[in-house]
């Protein structure tokens, strides 16, 4: 656990197909993911460009007033070109279905995933409510340079391109 991190107690059910496999487990004291493992029957082919929802055997039962993020798993992107297509992908404090990993292959070359592979991490992180206020006008960023710029309109002095 990261030093002074909060605990966050989150009940979790291993499914019939998952119950042979660990929990999810920090790599090292100062990760803020824990990894998540495929709970595949057998290897899973996924080709160049292709998504599958990988499962992992797992069911939370997340706090109120918190969410699970899906995150990609950095070694498995820059080895192979695999990532989480929806990242990061939500699970929702009243969700109680099983954890699904959805990988998209980017790289070049076929990839196997195998069964305890580790393909993703699990990031539960606290969630704010926002109470929308329809109003006329907004007011100012207090950031001149800003205002309503809008994509790479940051990256470059008097840059108008949005895009």
């Amino acid at each position: 656990m990261t030093a002074g991190a909060p605990e966050i107690t989150v009940p979790v059910t291993r499914l019939a197909h998952g119950r042979d496999l660990p929990l999810p487990a920090y790599a090292t004291p100062g990760s803020a993911g824990l990894d998540l493992l495929a709970a595949v029957g057998s290897e899973v082919g996924l080709a160049p460009g292709e998504r599958k929802l990988i499962p992992t055997g797992l069911a939370l039962a997340l706090p109120p007033g918190t969410e699970a993020q899906i995150r990609p798993r950095s070694g498995l992107a820059l080895r192979h070109g695999v990532t989480v297509l929806n990242a990061p992908g939500t699970i929702d404090a009243d969700y109680r279905g099983e954890v699904g990993v959805i990988l998209v292959n980017l790289g070049e070359a076929a990839v196997t995933i195998e069964r305890g592979q580790r393909v993703a991490q699990l990031v539960v992180a606290p969630v704010a409510h926002a109470v929308l206020e329809a109003r006329a006008a907004l007011p100012e960023s207090g950031g001149a340079a800003r205002g309503a710029g809008g994509f790479g309109s940051t990256d470059a002095p008097n840059d108008t391109n949005d895009g």
